[in-house]
């Protein structure tokens, strides 16, 4: 639940929709994780491909995530994909920002767990495991041309989402203005 909501807010929204498409393009169908076929495809990679535990800590829970190896965002522009889900628990499920601002890689992320728990003999395998869920479930294998294309639609709908929100806000303080004051 939002605390708090920003045009921003929208924005992101749109892109993930966006990834989402693209990656039940790349799938050749839908991948809805909430029910149905997909949601029991993340079940079955939560349970059997991870065994019930987190990819970067290794720790059974009940309660694990789903965490997009390569980010469902605008920058990294990750694919919502059964080969980019991997379970995840809360506390793992949190990456660093670097000095540029820009988050750590998943890569990165799994060293700085494993370090951090005195686990660094894990790295490899866990790696491995992560880097098998892409192979397992095709996850594409995209060129810097579909990453580019991808990466340009999905700045451009960020922006103009968040101007139509914008334009929409001026628009009613001028309805707001003329009919109601």
């Amino acid at each position: 639940m939002a605390v708090y909501n920003t045009m921003s807010d929208s924005a992101n929204t749109a892109v993930r929709a966006f990834l989402t498409k693209v990656g039940e393009y790349y799938l050749g169908h839908s991948f809805n994780t909430g029910s149905g076929k997909g949601k029991a495809l993340w079940f079955s990679i939560r349970d059997e491909d991870f065994e019930g535990c987190c990819a970067y800590c290794g720790e059974k829970s009940d309660q694990l995530q789903i965490e997009h190896v390569l980010m469902f965002n605008r920058t990294e522009f990750g694919l919502h994909h059964p080969g980019n889900i991997i379970p995840c628990c809360k506390r793992c499920n949190k990456r660093e920002r670097l000095r540029d601002k820009a988050y750590c890689s998943w890569e990165q992320h799994l060293v700085k767990v494993c370090e951090s728990r005195g686990e660094i003999s894990k790295i490899k395998g866990r790696k491995q495991k992560i880097l098998g869920n892409f192979k397992k479930h095709k996850y594409p294998e995209l060129n810097v041309n579909e990453k580019n294309a991808i990466g340009v639609i999905a700045s451009s709908l960020y922006e103009n989402i968040k101007t139509e929100s914008e334009k929409s806000l001026n628009l009613y303080k001028q309805l707001d203005k003329a009919f109601v004051q």
